[in-house]
Order: C-alpha cells, then sequence, then structure tokens
C-alpha cells in the first residue's frame, strides 16, 4: 500500500504554524526543489517538488487542513461512493497520481510572490503540468468494522480473475489499496457500539444513577477485551475517559490510538413504588 509523508514535515513547519509561516515555508521548499534548479537530480526533484505542493495545497486551506488534522490522509483519497463519510473532501489533485512536466529555461521563481501552488503552473508554464493520464480500474470492497480494525483477507473476483486482497489493520472508510493494474478502496460499516475518528475509538458506556453517585466497579468493552474500570463517587454524566493504547492500529507505523469511554448515567423513564420511595427519601434529603 503506498504511504504518504507528514504535510507539515514536507514543509519543514510545526503543526500549529500560522499561515504566513506556511507560506514562507512552501516559498522556500518550492524554490529549492524545483526541477529546473536541479538539473542533476531531477527526478528526485519532480517528486518532492510534487510533494510540497500537494502538502501546501491542503495545510494552507483552513477547511482542508482541519480535516487533515483529524482524519490524516486518507480524508483526501479520491475514492468515490462514500456518501456520508467525512473523507468525502476530495483530493485537491483531481484523480490518481499524476505526473508533472516542465519546460522553462530560466527559474520562474525570481522575484514572484506567489500564494497558491496551481498558480505558479499557470503562470510561468501556461497551465502545462499534466493533470491528465490514463485512469486506473477502481473498485470498491465493502468490509465490516472489526475486519477494517484488525485486518483481514477477502477474496474478491474482477473481470473474471480471482484475487486475494489483504486488507491491513486500522484501514479506515476510503483507504485504497493499489495493485499493478487497479485499486481497491475499501468501504466499512458501521458499528453499533463503537465509531471512529482516525485512530481514535469512542463507546457510550451507561452508569446507574447509583453508580455515579457511589461509585463502582464497572465493564467496559474494548475491541479485544473487556477491562474494570473504576468509576468514582460522584461521577457527573458525559464523563469521559481515555484508555491508551485500546483504539486502532496505526496502518503505516507502530502504536494505537486511545478508546475514549464517555460515561452516560442513565435516567430511567419509570420507577417501580419502592424505587419511589427511596428516591423520596434522598430528595428530602437534599439528593
Amino acid at each position: 500500500m503506498p504511504t504518504k509523508r507528514d504535510y507539515y514535515d514536507i514543509l519543514g513547519v510545526k503543526k500549529d504554524a500560522t499561515k504566513a509561516d506556511i507560506k514562507a515555508a512552501y516559498r522556500k521548499a518550492a524554490l529549492k526543489w524545483h526541477p529546473d534548479k536541479n538539473p542533476n537530480n531531477k527526478a528526485e526533484a519532480e517528486i518532492k517538488f510534487k510533494e510540497i505542493n500537494e502538502a501546501y495545497q491542503i495545510v494552507s486551506d483552513d477547511k482542508k487542513r482541519q480535516t487533515y488534522d483529524q482524519f490524516g490522509h486518507a480524508a483526501f483519497d479520491p475514492s468515490g461512493g462514500m456518501g456520508g463519510n467525512p473523507f468525502a473532501g476530495g483530493n485537491p489533485f483531481g484523480g490518481g497520481g499524476q505526473t508533472y512536466t516542465y519546460s522553462s529555461s530560466q527559474n520562474p521563481f525570481q522575484n514572484a510572490d506567489f500564494g497558491d501552488p496551481f498558480d505558479i503552473f499557470e503562470q510561468f508554464f501556461g497551465g502545462g503540468f499534466g493533470r491528465a493520464q490514463q485512469r486506473r480500474q477502481r473498485y470498491s470492497l465493502s468490509i465490516d468494522f472489526i475486519e477494517a480494525i484488525k485486518g483481514v483477507t477477502k477474496e474478491v473476483e474482477i473481470e473474471g480473475k480471482s484475487h486475494k486482497i489483504k486488507v491491513p489493520a486500522g484501514a479506515n472508510d476510503g483507504t485504497r489499496l493499489r495493485f499493478s493494474n487497479f485499486d481497491i478502496s475499501i468501504n466499512v460499516r458501521t458499528h453499533p457500539i463503537f465509531k471512529r475518528e482516525g485512530y481514535d475509538l469512542f463507546i457510550d458506556q451507561k452508569i446507574t444513577v447509583s453508580t455515579a453517585l457511589l461509585g463502582a466497579d464497572v465493564n467496559v468493552k474494548t475491541i479485544d477485551q473487556s477491562l474494570k474500570l473504576k468509576i468514582r463517587p460522584g461521577t457527573q454524566s458525559h464523563t469521559m475517559v481515555r484508555l491508551r493504547g485500546e483504539g486502532v492500529s496505526h496502518i503505516q507505523g507502530r502504536g494505537k490510538g486511545d478508546l475514549y469511554v464517555r460515561f452516560i448515567v442513565d435516567i430511567p423513564e419509570k420507577i417501580n413504588r419502592a424505587q419511589r420511595k427511596e428516591m423520596e427519601k434522598l430528595r428530602d434529603l437534599g439528593l
């Protein structure tokens, strides 16, 4: 599966960098890695120049930057058919990986003050960078939520041929797997209990009024096991607890996200006579 470097690392800025810092870093990096300035290492320069412009397109736009900070590269996967998927922001570079061509004989960035990388291309190359390329065949594969978390191997039939598709642990809705002749876009079904944001998981855990007031031990379900958590006396409804490392495996590296447990005090709609009497006693005591 193709991997991508962090956009902030590509530009050489911190995650909390200002827009001015991002623009300055982009100008510096674009000048350094423009292929015309690297005639002896043009292949590498073209790759880096493409990365720089792709990174700038995302982090210079407030909405795209917010989405990237929350969901990472998967947010801009160009796969279609994602419906209400929060990753439906789209790839600013159009369809699959593009190739760029350069033809200027002088440094086009001299004394230039530019903002958007596409403005640079239009100004200096007359729109002559190659956006058009033969589109790869793309197919979708639907898997269960837990299969995406843990990874799974599926056998699919494409154009009459059987293929084994290995989905890595940590795949998300919109994750794209690239093969020699086609791409597979992963569609992940929702889960009745767990919700996911990036590599973190979220779950609501109902607790009784007495448990919230007096405290108790409760069993909380994780992806792999059941953990016993201690509820402190006086716990308020919607209190959030983080369980480190109980989230989703990072698809491009080591480590896991976290599991956030939100305690919801369950107020019954109806109570029996005995319960009512006890609650009236508590009310008289000021509770």
